[in-house]
Formats: structure tokens, C-alpha cells, sequence
């Protein structure tokens, strides 16, 4: 089953995608393009099992990956998965206490 990956931003080098299951958000995907290399930092706030990361990147370099750089060598291609959470999202300046 694939995710649903959709972009919250783009920039002339740079992507981030926020990663979908269904109605469950499962995290987030900052892409940076430096040339011909590509670094992805995928921060995960569900466990996947590896087979799932694995069909996630291969996901991510045929759905926006290879959209952006159609041809590269794919060891140009550079992933860091973390896991973690979100604890606050906000937008500055942040909301003024009462």
C-alpha cells in the first residue's frame, strides 16, 4: 500500500513532504539537492518495519526523487531516519501569554 506524501514546502533546492497512512500522519521527509546528490532526513513518529522503510525511500525516489533528477546514481542519494515527535508547531511570533 503506498503513503500519501504531501508537500508542505518547496525552494529552488530543497523539499519537505509531510508522510500519510491513511488518516494517520506518520512523519516527515526534508529533501536537499546539492548537485548531483540528494539528502533526505526522514523523521518517523510511528514504527515502521524495515520492509515498510524500504518501500517508503523507494516511494520517495520514484515519486518526487526522480521527478526532481531524473537521472543520478542512486548511492548520491543519502537517508537519515530518526524517530521521534512532534511536541509544538507554531509560527513567529509566537502566540502572546495572557
Amino acid at each position: 500500500m503506498p503513503f500519501r506524501l504531501v508537500r508542505s514546502l518547496r525552494t529552488l533546492s530543497s523539499e519537505v513532504y509531510l508522510i500519510w497512512d491513511g488518516e494517520q500522519r506518520l512523519g516527515q521527509v526534508d529533501l536537499h539537492y546539492a548537485d548531483t546528490t540528494v539528502h533526505a532526513t526522514v523523521t518517523l513518529e510511528a514504527d515502521l518495519p524495515p520492509q515498510q522503510r524500504q518501500e517508503l525511500l523507494a516511494q520517495l525516489d520514484d515519486d518526487v526523487v526522480s521527478s526532481y533528477m531524473p537521472v543520478f546514481e542512486r548511492e548520491d542519494f543519502i537517508v537519515v531516519i530518526f524517530r521521534g515527535e512532534e511536541i509544538e508547531s507554531f509560527s513567529f511570533p509566537p502566540p502572546m501569554e495572557e
